[in-house]
């Protein structure tokens, strides 16, 4: 799993102009499925996900999770993320799962998050989503959580 994991001050996620999910200070997730992921890769990513230490504590240092804070969570299926530019200037998405496999784990991917007891939003999978935020720091970074084999 690949994910472009940002911290917001505010965000949502827009199909056809209406809103359909949406949180104030946290985390948002562009999360791609990639060939191979299993169970054990996408509790991980979410558990790396809620608890990376990248909010400030009282002397300004990040060193508190989403997860510490009680935080929200958008998570926004998303299977570009998990291109390759390495050749030519054409992405290539060989490694991101076909939709009808990432579809149900991508919703065991929000599960595992759930179950943290943090209020977590999300898109419409395989929709074209408008995805609006205000990034707070810029704080931006890229989980990645190869699938065994190593893909």
């Amino acid at each position: 799993m690949k994910i472009v994991l940002q911290r917001v001050k505010r965000a949502e996620v827009r199909v056809d102009g209406q809103v359909v999910g949406q949180i104030g200070r946290g985390i948002l997730l562009l999360a791609a499925v990639e060939k191979g992921d299993t169970d054990a890769q996408l509790k991980k990513a979410a558990d790396k996900c809620v608890n990376m230490r990248i909010f400030e504590d009282e002397n300004g240092k990040l060193n508190l999770s989403a997860l510490e804070l009680g935080l929200e969570v958008l998570a926004v299926s998303n299977f570009t993320v998990a291109g390759r530019t390495q050749k030519g200037r054409r992405p290539s998405f060989d490694r991101a799962e076909s939709p009808e496999i990432a579809k149900d784990k991508f919703e065991r991917f929000l599960e595992f998050l759930r179950e943290y007891g943090l209020r977590v939003e999300t898109g419409v999978f395989q929709a074209v989503m408008e995805v609006e935020l205000v990034n707070d720091g810029p704080v931006t970074l890229i989980i990645d959580i190869p699938p065994k084999g190593g893909l």
